[in-house]
């Protein structure tokens, strides 16, 4: 597989090394494919990440976020019980599934139901970052719709 080298894109930008280490994180991750996942856009700010894990308890899931990085872990404990299978279709193997969030992104619940891992997520934008009306020096602000609808 080839690599693809960012430094040129280092000497042209500044300030988004950060999405330069992610991209070249994604070209060098290889995906086991287990457990099987779906992200869906619930609104225009809400997203719901939903992972198959059939077999697992609550108690053997972790869900954690660090630093943008959502990690979730299913751990089986250990048993001395042997079980001589006929079909084995039900892998329930131990897995750890990583998604990076975007800033201001934030976990606000999860759920288990009908062996689906349901994580929902939401971003959350500063009121420093949301769009606001500057009023001008000496105009009111009805002023300033009233000229806007008129024109």
């Amino acid at each position: 597989m080839r690599t693809v080298d960012f430094s040129p894109l280092y000497r042209s930008v500044v300030g988004f090394d950060r999405l330069a280490d992610m991209l070249d994180a994604a070209t060098t991750e290889t995906a086991t494919g287990y457990p099987p996942y779906n992200i869906e856009r619930t609104a225009e700010n809400a997203y719901r990440i939903e992972i198959a894990v059939a077999g697992f308890r609550p108690a053997e899931l972790n869900i954690e976020v660090k630093e943008n990085l959502l990690t979730v872990q299913g751990r089986k404990p250990e048993t001395a019980e042997t079980r001589r299978y006929l079909h084995r279709g039900l892998a329930e193997r131990n897995f750890e599934r990583r998604f990076q969030l975007a800033d201001y992104v934030v976990v606000t619940d999860a759920d288990l139901a009908d062996g689906l891992l349901s994580i929902s997520l939401k971003r959350e934008l500063p009121e420093a970052l949301k769009p606001r009306r500057i009023a001008i020096n000496g105009v009111q602000p009805d002023v300033l719709i009233e000229t806007a609808k008129a024109a």
